[in-house]
């Protein structure tokens, strides 16, 4: 599928881009021959990650539609939320509560270019959409106060994102700075890439993207559950993506499903 999105100032289309890649093992049309090529590649190496991708979008309309449902969570802060497909977050949402609020968070400018769709949420509702960097998680904190009331909970979503964010990058101080500014009984709900399942593909995958220009970690489950001290994990923990409460038997695919992903609860203080 070659890429039909629109040609807009600011995006680089001769280099693979992570949300392209995703977009495309998702069947989208957002992205561009050097993006379809990566992911023949990688589809090619490990034909799971098509698989893997979805898996990992049902993780997060399953983590917010618990939050929604069960926490009665009624605020959502989703950072990296990569080009719009549907259902979106605000749409899993607030179909459980109709007047959830939504922000969405990223900073690539052909998210930005679709921001709109990312928009069309309930009348009772509200979405909006914030231009601006993961690593820059205070100023996101701000533009997000706009909309979201951070004295009450909010359900924080970083779905595929640290991976694309090292250690020595800041990643742990990212979250953190995040979660000390929500309130008692908010959740942080996170999926990421690991090697602990296929270690031989994954690290193949990931000299793929490197050779693209794109970084990308691979942690443990040691590692991941770094990003959850303080919080309490719902159960089942941390697992593959695909096992986190799935609604049905999962399909058979060609390979396990590396990401891990869990839901943790900020403790009343």
């Amino acid at each position: 599928m070659t890429g039909t999105g629109p040609d807009i100032q600011g995006i680089d289309t001769t280099r693979p881009h992570p949300a392209r890649v995703y977009d495309w093992f998702l069947g989208g049309k957002d992205n561009y021959p050097v993006d379809e090529q990566l992911g023949r590649q990688i589809a090619a190496l490990d034909g799971g990650a098509p698989e893997a991708a979805r898996a990992n979008r049902a993780f997060m309309h399953r983590a917010t539609r618990a939050l929604a449902a069960e926490a009665g969570i009624r605020q959502f802060l989703d950072i990296g939320t990569g080009i719009p497909t549907e259902p979106n977050l605000h749409q899993i949402a607030q179909s459980v509560t109709p007047d959830a609020r939504v922000v969405y968070v990223d900073n690539d400018p052909i998210v930005l270019a679709h921001a709109s769709a990312l928009l069309r949420g309930t009348r009772e509702g509200v979405t909006e959409y914030v231009q601006a960097d993961a690593r820059d998680p205070r100023t996101i904190l701000e533009r997000a106060a706009r909309v979201l009331d951070f004295d009450r909970p909010v359900a924080l979503s970083l779905i595929a994102l640290l991976h694309f964010v090292a250690a020595e990058d800041g990643a742990h101080d990212l979250v953190t700075t995040l979660v000390d500014a929500l309130a008692p009984g908010s959740a942080l709900v996170l999926s990421t890439m690991t090697a602990d399942f296929d270690p031989e593909n994954v690290q193949k995958g990931i000299a793929m993207y490197a050779a693209g220009g794109v970084t990308l970690v691979s942690r443990s489950h040691a590692e991941v559950g770094t990003f959850f001290e303080g919080l309490d994990l719902l159960e089942p923990g941390i697992v593959s993506v695909a096992d986190w409460r799935p609604e049905e038997p999962p399909a058979a695919t060609d390979g396990p499903v590396s990401l891990y992903g869990a839901v943790g609860r900020k403790p009343a203080s």
